[in-house]
């Protein structure tokens, strides 16, 4: 997969993120995918393969009312990406011991993704 691929690979999959598009979300998944979310060095969450990670995005989804992803700089490499993120998200829900609906989240961090046939195969999330 070239750069441009690439790229035009994450920028897909962030949009649907964005749209609150679980299928055009999954659509740029390989079947075999692997997801983790790190946060503050602890893993937080984690998926092997498309229909575990449709339950956690199914989950995510439902605990925001509004919720961007902006791609602030992108490393391609070759089969992987690195990518700054910014994200920005209003609570739909209480979080138990955390905050309460209509909070406004705003937080920067990382994405890496890694490609195989034409598809993303790896996402590791830091914040």
């Amino acid at each position: 997969m070239d750069a441009a691929q690439a790229r035009a690979l994450i920028e897909r999959y962030i949009a649907a993120y964005n749209a609150f598009d679980i299928d055009g979300m999954l659509a740029t998944l390989s079947p075999q995918v692997r997801f983790e979310n790190w946060s503050g060095g602890q893993l937080t969450a984690e998926a092997d393969g498309i229909e575990a990670f449709r339950v956690l995005a199914e989950q995510g989804a439902q605990l925001f009312a509004q919720r961007e992803q902006r791609v602030l700089g992108l490393r391609l490499d070759g089969a992987r990406a690195e990518a700054d993120i910014g994200y920005r998200g209003r609570l739909a829900l209480d979080l138990p011991g955390g905050p309460p609906a209509g909070t406004v989240l705003e937080l920067q961090g990382a994405s890496e993704f890694g490609f195989a046939d034409g598809c993303i195969v790896r996402i590791v999330d830091r914040s």
